[in-house]
């Protein structure tokens, strides 16, 4: 699992960058308003998705905002759905946008997006209303300075099918409960928020 990375822009292509990470130039898809922000020669940290394929190479994408990377994932796993068409929703609608949609079960606002008609954003709608926190509150001083492993075990739990919100509450309440945590590695808190949910989905 690759959940972000970080490294110099070596290019930035029409639906693509290619960030150089520890020597490697990976090849990172992404929305217009991620590339957008990208500029050759400076350093970028994405938030990512890992898309294995079992007929071609394995897929990366790239977000520069966490709550982009969820809808992704989220849209990913409809049946139906493919990484491309997911990326397309990002591409002409922001988090903001579709969280609004869900809320007011706007299907024409999916129906915008190339390739998606009514039946398919119905069942979209269906899908993301719930699975994702509808009118997420603002962030907080507090989310600011979440802990760098906190910020990584909740980016996986969302990843492995837990919601941001249930996610985000059983990493604060385990490191409440065991501070000492916070300077552990990334696995060992992770298997004890898997513990604290019930095991893996």
């Amino acid at each position: 699992m690759i959940s972000s990375i970080r490294g110099d822009v070596l290019h930035v292509g029409i639906d693509h960058a290619v960030v150089e990470v520890s020597g490697f130039g990976l090849h990172v898809s992404a929305t217009p308003r991620t590339l957008g922000e990208l500029h050759r020669g400076t350093e970028a940290r994405l938030h990512t998705s890992f898309v294995p394929r079992q007929d071609d190479a394995p897929l990366l994408f790239g977000f520069s905002e966490l709550s982009e990377r969820v809808i992704f994932t989220t849209l990913v796993a409809i049946s139906g759905i493919g990484p491309k068409m997911a990326l397309a929703v990002l591409a002409v609608h922001t988090p903001r946008e579709v969280h609004q949609a869900i809320a007011e079960s706007d299907t024409d606002a999916f129906t915008k997006v190339p390739g998606i008609g009514k039946k398919t954003a119905q069942r979209i709608l269906l899908e993301l209303a719930g699975k994702l926190v509808i009118d997420p509150p603002a962030p907080t001083a507090a989310a600011a300075e979440e802990p760098e492993v906190a910020m990584q075990v909740r980016e996986a739990l969302v990843s492995l099918g837990w919601t941001e919100k249930d996610a985000r509450t059983a990493v604060e309440k385990l490191l409440a409960a065991q501070p000492e945590l916070i300077t552990a590695d990334v696995s060992t808190v992770l298997r004890q928020a898997l513990r604290s949910l019930g095991g893996a989905r």
